[in-house]
């Protein structure tokens, strides 16, 4: 009788031990890495060697706008926060939170602006540039 009271309460402790390390494991399953991607575009431009990349997040405060500008460089553009308003060789664009862009090297931005009054748009911006030349050329009034 003692044996059999052994038996079963090992059984029963057992079976307990079991189910907890299977809720234990399921609890701590790690989720798989997902990646997504934004923009996908081939460039056909010469010279693609020996060049910078370089990331910026790039901050609009409430109402603000950039003066006209060009990009010496194939540009590409994520709308992390806001939205974007954007006038990009005479194409109005309007850039909301997770839309991505691909700007042209030497392309005129003639308005680039956030209208909102009240919260910052925010976008992640990628350059592919050479070592000796500036990202961004603001141009003169």
């Amino acid at each position: 009788m003692k044996a059999n009271l052994i038996y079963k309460t090992t059984g029963l402790f057992l079976l307990l031990l079991t189910f907890n390390l299977c809720l234990f494991a399921q609890a701590h399953i790690i989720a798989p890495i997902t990646d997504t991607t934004i923009l996908k575009v081939l460039i056909n431009t010469r010279g693609i060697h020996n060049k910078n990349v370089k990331m910026e997040m790039v901050t609009f405060s409430p109402g603000s706008s950039s003066s006209a500008h060009r990009h010496p460089c194939p540009t590409f553009g994520y709308v992390l926060e806001g939205k974007i308003e954007s006038v990009f060789e005479g194409v109005h664009h309007l850039y909301k939170k997770g839309d991505s862009f691909y700007e042209k090297p030497y392309g005129l931005h003639s308005v680039t602006r956030n209208n909102d009054p009240s919260k910052p748009a925010i976008l992640l911006i990628f350059y592919l540039n050479d070592p000796s030349k500036p990202t961004s050329i603001h141009l003169k009034k």
